[in-house]
């Protein structure tokens, strides 16, 4: 019978026993274990483990079959030669890929905001219920545990020293005191290898749920901020990634901003003057309260933006008039309760404004090839402004809750893995 050597991980709050085969590893020995994390469009998850042994190991050596993950299920297995995705035939770490589509995987929870000046309440059957004003403090905090593993190897105990964060770890974690506001900003940033000639800069900025004051709670909390830094849609679309990690409600429901908003393109003006970034192509994006701040944004300075990607939001068609000639491409979802309709009233007052205004509507569930299909389609009418609705029932997973603010918060869980719209927003420049 082989003998197995029991390696206890302990991730995110749960004991996970890894049985490892003696025979495998010949005369290696483990040394340490490495949780490996990414971040999907609805959040960060411990997704591998990579065990690192003190001699080279050979891919030839290990079958999936070999191990055994409780409470999780092995997806796949290799060597590779660092604490990575990538495989190889031989190195001294192995990886063990794990399904990230179990449930309870969420590293994420919330914990109370010392200097809160709103209380926590419930949301009604409308998503609604928070009496945010632009320039509160919530109630809470929007947290991540950091996955921690402790490696047991025939009594031997190692510590896990490391978390390999894919993409996120890539951002520098940095503070603005602006002078003109008084405000202090934490943002990340990303900072492309490249940096030969001027290169454009994406500013995501999240909704309401993720303000916090853990600095990289934007990054871990979906793809909005961390699929611009992805190293495939680097090596295409090469940019500065801007993601500000508000701690304050930066917009609200009347229409109002806080300072942050003069604060972050006082930010972005001191970046450009630190790095070689192409102002013709700076690009704002934003989910729920992002999205009504890149409109804020774009109606306050008209002239900063070359265009705006604009998820799951709304603001008075009072005051949109100067978006009339901006480049904007639209998303929201029939199931979204208030920002479908005040996308639509939006819509309206822009093209009574004299907008041109390309309108379609897409599936939540649709693949690659159909969304290229219908972006195709849209594309060809050359319209500064798209405007695409995902249609009913269709932004949801099977296990989705479809009430309150569901389909508000579904929609930017697909958005931003579309790539055909983010080809889009990089062809625009100014002037």
């Amino acid at each position: 019978m082989i003998t197995r050597r029991e390696l206890m991980l302990i991730g995110a709050g749960a004991a996970i026993a890894v049985s490892l085969p003696a025979w495998a590893v010949g005369s290696a020995t483990a040394e340490r274990a490495t949780a490996i994390t990414q971040v999907f469009e609805d959040g960060i998850r411990l997704t591998a483990v990579a065990i690192e042994f003190n001699a080279e190991v050979n891919a030839l050596q290990f079958a999936k079959s070999d191990f055994r993950v409780e409470g999780r299920t092995i997806t796949d297995l290799f060597v590779s030669q660092s604490a990575s995705l990538t495989p190889a035939e031989s190195g001294r770490f192995v990886i063990l890929s794990l399904s990230a589509d179990e449930p309870n995987l969420s590293l994420s929870s919330e914990i109370p905001m010392a200097n809160a000046t709103v209380k926590q309440q419930k949301p009604n059957e409308k998503g609604k219920g928070k009496p945010w004003v632009a320039g509160d403090k919530p109630a809470t905090n929007l947290v991540f545990a950091t996955p921690t593993a402790q490696v047991q190897v025939n009594g031997k105990t190692l510590e896990t020293s490391v978390v390999n964060n894919l993409i996120v770890d890539d951002f520098q974690q940095l503070t603005f005191d602006d002078p003109r506001t008084g405000k202090t900003l934490r943002y990340n940033l990303y900072v492309p290898k490249n940096q030969s000639q001027p290169l454009p800069l994406v500013l995501f900025m999240h909704d309401a749920g993720v303000t916090s004051e853990y600095h990289r709670a934007t990054l871990m909390q979906g793809l909005g901020a961390v699929i611009w830094a992805d190293p495939a849609e680097q090596a295409k679309r090469p940019c500065f990634v801007l993601a500000p990690q508000y701690d304050e409600i930066i917009v609200d429901d009347k229409s109002q901003a806080s300072p942050m908003l003069d604060t972050t393109i006082h930010l972005i003006e001191e970046l450009t003057k630190k790095y070689p970034i192409d102002t013709s192509r700076l690009y704002a994006t934003g989910q729920s309260g992002g999205c009504m701040m890149s409109i804020a944004m774009n109606i306050k300075y008209p002239d900063l933006f070359a265009a705006s990607y604009l998820v799951a939001g709304q603001w008075s068609p009072d005051l949109v008039a100067p978006l009339a000639k901006k480049k904007l491409w639209i998303m929201v979802s029939m199931d979204d309760l208030g920002a479908f309709p005040g996308e639509n009233r939006i819509t309206e007052r822009l093209e009574k404004e004299g907008a041109k205004i390309s309108r379609a509507i897409w599936n939540g569930t649709w693949d690659s090839e159909q969304y290229r299909f219908a972006y195709d389609k849209i594309r060809s009418e050359q319209s500064p402004i798209n405007y695409t609705v995902f249609d009913k029932e269709t932004v949801f997973l099977p296990t989705s809750d479809r009430k309150g603010a569901s389909g508000h918060r579904n929609t930017w869980r697909i958005a931003y893995s579309i790539e055909p719209i983010r080809e889009w927003l990089f062809e625009q420049s100014k002037g």
